[in-house]
């Protein structure tokens, strides 16, 4: 009896590790920037932010293809040490889009609240370089 049970545990281990092997997150697509930004994926979208002083962009792809973003949004919150600034994105051609003056640079977190067609999308966290 014992003897099975050290085979039931050993197929049991087995198992476990060929499904974590066939777990791997193994697209047809790339997650380099294509915008210049640093990019994070969430539930099979690529997020894109590219951050400037005057200008912050958040473009999404869907299994490498540009995702419609007419009817999205996003509301940021930045992270610069201790000051901490909402953005709301709106569409702005093949992405989503603000202009101001933003405090962004090296070590800056991003939290991005993404919301498509009125329901919300992922919440995905930056960190910039």
């Amino acid at each position: 009896m014992k003897m099975q049970s050290v085979l039931a545990s050993i197929a049991l281990a087995i198992a476990g590790s060929a499904f974590a092997a066939a777990d791997k997150h193994d697209h047809a697509h790339e997650h380099t920037p294509l915008h210049g930004g640093v990019v994070v994926e969430v539930k099979d979208i690529d997020y894109e932010l590219v951050a400037k002083p005057s200008m912050i962009q958040l473009h999404l792809r869907d299994h490498g293809k540009p995702a419609d973003v007419s009817k999205a949004s996003a509301k940021l919150t930045l992270l610069s040490g201790a000051e901490k600034q909402e953005v709301e994105l709106k569409p702005a051609g093949d992405k989503l889009e603000a202009s101001g003056a933003f405090k962004v640079g090296p070590g800056t977190k991003v939290v991005a609240l993404v919301t498509i067609g009125g329901k919300p999308a992922g919440t995905v966290r930056f960190a910039l370089k």
